[in-house]
């Protein structure tokens, strides 16, 4: 087994686990005893891989960013998850858990999303397979992605407002928890993200590495080399880095980068930079790094992007920062802004917010001229409008 793999009792490294209170701790377990015999039944993979060709669109295209390679001397290749049903990789990890929650014989969904992305592909799959959905959204997230709200609804979501802490992401995760615990026998609770307790980061990683199995063919089909030098993806809680990285973890020449939000800087205190800033605790389920007080309290993170101001990150993405197998960088607010007003003159894209923190990481990286460098596009900037049009213009 490789040694960046979860262990079989829920560990990478000192990371990970299954943190839970004893009311929460069947529902886990039933998914542990479930999730690696489902994934890897025959059933699952016919429907999934299905469903990922001719509903979501995969494989998602890596497209050669030409203009970039001139400004950045090197081959910049994105990975164009923007161009998945729905607008981001959200979808994959989507499908993937309503298929096994049917399967589990769950007819009733929860998730809780931050940008949206999330809730948007987990309403959009409970619609597909036929199954009641409800989504937690923080209050401060409910008001500044209005658009995926409008979309959560409109694909029969029920959208309900976390109204406590800085009533974003974390708070959201809160309230999705607490309704998990209250009714265990017929729901079954999709995680956005590597985060949690164990298996969820497992099996989000898993789902989400069909994004990196594409890109490693794709590298080979299109120019002859085995393997990419750089691999490079945005992190909060880090689904699309972990699926990214995931079929090149012992590939050791290939240098894994992971950008987090800054913010307004690393030492500003408005940051949200866990690996960077945080320190090592306990947080929904899981060991990892996070922000937090001296005594253990969670401290609210901040970045211009909603997807991306978790106070933790997955407890992979911690492992591999730890191993010095990921280099972790950070980008500020505006840093991100100025790769995605780059990105989007230069080669007609317009990046989610999220993406753009990943774009950042060129200008602050030496290429040599062949390297081959590629570059997960995590979502499209349709929800992000109203934030550029305020701040680029």
């Amino acid at each position: 087994m490789s040694k960046y793999q979860v262990s079989d009792d829920g560990l990478y490294g000192r990371f990970g686990g299954q943190w839970v209170p004893e009311m929460l701790y069947p529902n886990v377990e039933n998914l542990r005893l479930n999730y690696i015999k489902i994934l890897e039944s025959d059933e699952f993979k016919n429907e999934f891989l299905g469903l990922m060709k001719d509903y979501v669109g995969r494989p998602t295209p890596l497209t050669h960013a030409k203009n970039l390679s001139e400004i950045f001397g090197a081959n910049i290749y994105l990975k164009r998850e923007d161009l998945a049903h729905t607008g981001a990789h959200k979808i994959n990890n989507a499908i993937g858990q309503v298929i096994m929650a049917k399967m589990m014989g769950k007819d009733r969904i929860i998730a809780e999303t931050g940008a949206g992305q999330h809730g948007v592909a987990t309403a959009t799959a409970c619609a597909l397979l036929g199954v009641k959905c409800r989504v937690y959204m923080g209050a401060l997230d409910i008001e500044r992605q209005a658009p995926n709200v409008a979309r959560m609804r409109m694909l029969g979501a029920e959208v309900v407002a976390a109204t406590s802490g800085n009533c974003t992401l974390k708070d959201a995760t809160n309230e999705a928890l607490r309704d998990w615990i209250s009714n265990p026998e017929d729901t079954f609770y999709v995680i956005g993200s590597v985060v949690g307790p164990h298996p969820y980061p497992d099996l989000v990683a898993r789902l989400q590495s069909i994004i990196s199995k594409e890109t490693k063919q794709q590298v080979r089909e299109q120019t002859g080399k085995n393997l990419p030098d750089y691999v490079i993806a945005c992190i909060g809680g880090g689904s699309n880095a972990a699926g990214s990285f995931y079929n090149f973890l012992d590939d050791e020449s290939v240098r894994l980068v992971a950008v987090e939000a800054a913010g307004l800087g690393l030492d500003s205190g408005e940051t949200a930079a866990s690996i960077a800033r945080g320190t090592e605790g306990i947080i929904h389920g899981s060991r990892t790094m996070l922000m937090q007080t001296d005594d253990g309290q969670i401290t609210e993170p901040y970045s211009i992007s909603a997807g991306l101001d978790y106070p933790g990150v997955g407890p992979l993405h911690a492992f591999l920062a730890e191993q010095g197998r990921a280099t972790v960088l950070a980008a500020t607010d505006q840093e991100a802004l100025d790769a995605a007003r780059l990105v989007t003159l230069k080669e007609g894209i317009i990046p989610a917010l999220e993406s753009a923190h990943a774009l950042a990481a060129l200008p602050m990286m030496k290429f040599k001229k062949d390297d081959l460098v590629v570059v997960t596009v995590s979502g499209r900037g349709d929800k992000d409008m109203d934030t550029y049009m305020k701040r680029l213009f």
